[in-house]
């Protein structure tokens, strides 16, 4: 159970699952995280040993919190938005081990030291693939002062000292001071937490203008996106083929929260996954149409469709057949198959289960390539 209240200052709230039953943790871990941040649903490996805590302490206008767990998954869904009016911005700072962000069709991959922005007003998702530690900055959202547009460039990008700009300098004083906050006396806890505040601001001002101009995006992934069926396909390819450089390139990837393979990998999956739910495509093997795109190898097309989508392309396909065969008999028009949850929206995907979405499918960016 959670200990402690928010609203007694120095005290904070803690929760742990250490003294629940291993079967009941995972959802007793989706009610504390509801209940002290906003509205989630959470998955794990039920087979695996599993653990989680938190500490949170609410500073004035901030909310500051510790949290350890993993793997396993943290999903805000379009359901969730809906039922909960908390609209504020969170920060999520990777302290150890990493973590993927997933919101508005971007992904920022975390690893100790990063932090990425992400709205509760839309849907998001947070893989962890590890156990892993991180840092929850909560903050209203009026006190961002930036407008919807913005804040919509912002999300799931990812903010590194190590890039330069006002991030290598404000940064570090923005941890000092979070860290200082807690041992400090109310008053001085409030100030503490407005400078957070608007050092949180400022960062994201800086990042939203570090943004490249949109029409050489664009243009590179479009291009990219017609060359999906060549397996030789390389970020040199691409860097050529603009004029840019190979390191320019991988900034601009990087700049949009994702790396130059981790998109066409993303890209060819669902190429791939949309191929597989076709009926003219049903004569062709599964490793033909993961070969059709990109992937020379069957069993890593398999691994990574699975690791994607929460089940095996054979199980997609045969979901899809079985949509179309259902409505047969009665004449009826045949639903849409239910489609593997796309990170950043939709529900969870189980390994037991296949997860119905709407007929909208988001495009996927799950950093690291392994060949294809």
């Amino acid at each position: 159970m959670i200990t402690g209240t928010l609203t007694t200052p120095g005290q904070g709230v803690c929760f742990t699952t250490r003294n629940v039953v291993p079967g009941e943790r995972v959802a007793a871990w989706q009610r504390a995280l509801s209940q002290v941040f906003v509205d989630v649903e959470a998955t794990a490996e039920q087979d695996r040993p599993w653990l989680g805590e938190f500490r949170a302490e609410r500073l004035g206008v901030l909310q500051i919190a510790t949290e350890e767990s993993g793997p396993g998954t943290v999903l805000r869904s379009a359901r969730s938005v809906a039922a909960d009016p908390r609209t504020h911005i969170l920060v999520r700072q990777q302290l150890d081990g990493s973590a993927l962000l997933l919101q508005d069709g971007r992904t920022a991959d975390l690893t100790p030291g990063r932090l990425a922005f992400h709205d509760a007003r839309r849907p998001f998702r947070i893989v962890l693939p590890q156990r892993q530690r991180a840092r929850i900055l909560m903050v209203p959202r009026a006190r961002m002062r930036l407008a919807e547009g913005q804040l919509s460039a912002l999300t799931a990008t990812v903010v590194d000292e190590a890039d330069g700009g006002a991030a290598a300098l404000l940064l570090p004083l923005l941890h000092g001071i979070v860290d200082e906050v807690a041992g400090s006396t109310t008053a001085r806890r409030d100030q503490l937490a407005r400078a957070a505040v608007d050092i949180l601001a400022t960062v994201a001002l800086e990042q939203i203008g570090r943004r490249p101009a949109p029409a050489l995006w664009e243009r590179i992934t479009a291009s990219v996106q017609s060359r999906l069926t060549e397996p030789g396909l390389a970020p040199q390819d691409i860097a050529d083929q603009h004029g840019i450089s190979l390191r320019y390139l991988h900034r601009l990837f990087q700049l949009h929260g994702t790396t130059v393979n981790a998109w066409v990998r993303a890209r060819r999956l669902e190429a791939a996954r949309r191929e597989l739910a076709r009926p003219g495509a049903a004569h062709r093997s599964v490793a033909a149409v993961g070969a059709h795109w990109g992937f020379t190898s069957p069993s890593h097309f398999s691994r990574t469709f699975r690791e994607t989508y929460g089940m095996s392309p054979v199980q997609w396909r045969g979901s899809a057949s079985a949509a179309d065969a259902a409505p047969a008999a009665s004449g009826e028009p045949a639903p849409r198959p239910a489609e593997p949850c796309a990170p950043g929206e939709g529900t969870v995907p189980r390994r037991s289960t296949l997860t119905a979405l709407s007929a909208r499918s988001p495009s996927l960016r799950v950093p690291t390539l392994r060949g294809g």
